[in-house]
């Protein structure tokens, strides 16, 4: 039978923890690393992340990119004479034009992020997907911001071109790290992530980029509404980072697990419980697949059981296939 136990408090454990916390040192190691991956698809239109991007404009580019009917406030000049009086409807020609790109990071440090049965935590993972974006926008010449946000509080990082923006990034973000532990008295903060992508919709104007990392906790109707937002003018992609123990619970006799506040004893054994517990993790897939789904998001899959780089350059060229 399933019971509530109070937690011992622990005072935070030490940044060298393999696998545990972050290491700054590793986070920027991985700049040399950052390569043989893109978040550019093969399309000439919405280019995401690499340090080029091609844009819809109306005026003269440097491409040719399609033929389509006027509309008003277009360039004259761009009317395709020969295509309108074979139509006898008017037709311009859209080209593409080269420009750099802002790219807003949003990177998931709650508590539910401090959690792993393999190699590393998931947040963790979260912190190293971070890094390689952000030293690969910096590599391409683009400017990276980010907002890292925990149970209680959100660090806005506004975008910059630097080695020094990057730095100053994964420092705030190893602090956050490193303030996880299951002993605290922090209350979970589902609700964190609509306040975050609240902030970067109000901050990401036009033809950014957004890239969420995190596990997708506290995705609900008013999730729709920013992304939806988000979406009207810039890309997004999100980078889902899970443990594969959330996916099907082991047959294991008694566990017990933590939120952060309590301890709950499972017994394992029970068949039903485990497929409650595997049939929440995939109504969270799902909602996120959805959310993927409606709004043409790329869902990156990243989990805790193998090397970041490795997946995210797997994951990646085979989004770009």
């Amino acid at each position: 039978m399933s019971q509530y136990t109070p937690m011992q408090k622990r005072q935070p454990g030490p940044a060298g923890q393999t696998g545990v916390y972050a290491s700054l040192d590793e986070l920027m190691r991985l700049r040399y690393r950052a390569s043989g991956f893109s978040f550019l698809p093969r399309q000439p239109i919405h280019s995401i992340l690499s340090g080029r991007h091609a844009s819809r404009l109306r005026g003269r580019g440097l491409n040719f990119e399609e033929l389509r009917n006027y509309l008003p406030g277009d360039d004259v000049r761009n009317i395709d004479w020969k295509v309108t009086a074979r139509t006898r409807e008017p037709y311009i020609r859209v080209y593409t034009e080269e420009k750099d790109r802002t790219v807003w990071l949003l990177i998931d440090q709650r508590l539910s992020m401090f959690f792993g049965s393999k190699k590393k935590m998931k947040s963790v993972v979260a912190a190293e997907a971070t890094a390689l974006a952000a030293w690969r926008v910096l590599s391409q010449g683009d400017r990276v911001g980010a907002i890292i946000f925990d149970d209680t509080e959100l660090d806005v990082i506004p975008p910059h071109r630097s080695e020094e923006r990057v730095a100053q990034i994964l420092k705030r973000l190893v602090k956050k790290n490193h303030a996880l532990n299951a002993g605290v008295d922090t209350e979970p903060g589902p609700h964190m992530l609509n306040r975050a992508l609240k902030r970067v919709a109000a901050l990401a104007r036009h033809d950014c980029l957004v890239c969420l990392i995190g596990d997708g906790t506290g995705i609900d109707r008013d999730t729709q509404k920013y992304v939806t937002r988000l979406t009207e003018h810039n890309d997004v992609i999100s980078v889902f980072v899970y443990d594969p123990l959330e996916q099907a619970m082991p047959e294991a006799g008694r566990l017990f697990f933590s939120d952060g506040i309590s301890e709950l004893e499972f017994n394992t054994q029970r068949r039903s419980l485990r497929q409650s517990y595997s049939d929440d993790f995939q109504k969270r897939t799902e909602r996120m697949e959805a959310t993927s789904r409606r709004h043409a998001i790329p869902l990156l899959p990243v989990h805790t059981a193998a090397p970041v780089l490795e997946q995210v350059r797997e994951v990646l060229g085979r989004h770009g296939r």
